[in-house]
């Protein structure tokens, strides 16, 4: 693995950290904190865990995930304005994550042909 790719995987593998965090602070009252355990804090915990361990697979459904974080982010900043600063975080790193997994595709696309 080439340093880029390692400093790339660390700062998502924060990123999916700091993602889940964000997610237990923000619903840390909620009446159903189990659901809320189960569907936003579990998910980026378990991603975490496999770009550790350099999953591809789990790098690919981080960035499939955080397109679901993102439009719950716009939800929330548009239908909640208490909840403003949560989701605008939340917007924040589910972008980073979607870009952090698109870097090797988009430098794949845009790479110049090398002559055989």
């Amino acid at each position: 693995m080439t340093p880029p790719s390692r400093l790339r995987d660390g700062v998502l593998a924060l990123a999916l950290l700091l993602l889940a965090a964000l997610y237990g602070w923000w619903f840390r009252g909620d009446r159903h904190l189990a659901a809320v355990l189960l569907v936003f804090v579990v998910p980026p915990l378990l991603l975490l865990a496999g770009v550790i361990a350099r999953r591809a697979a789990a790098r690919f459904w981080a960035g499939v995930l955080a397109l679901f974080w993102f439009s719950h982010g716009v939800m929330s900043a548009w239908a909640h304005r208490e909840a403003a600063l949560y989701a605008w975080l939340e917007i924040g790193l589910s972008l980073l994550i979607i870009g952090l997994v698109s870097v090797p595709g988009v430098r794949a696309r845009f790479a110049r042909k090398q002559a055989r």
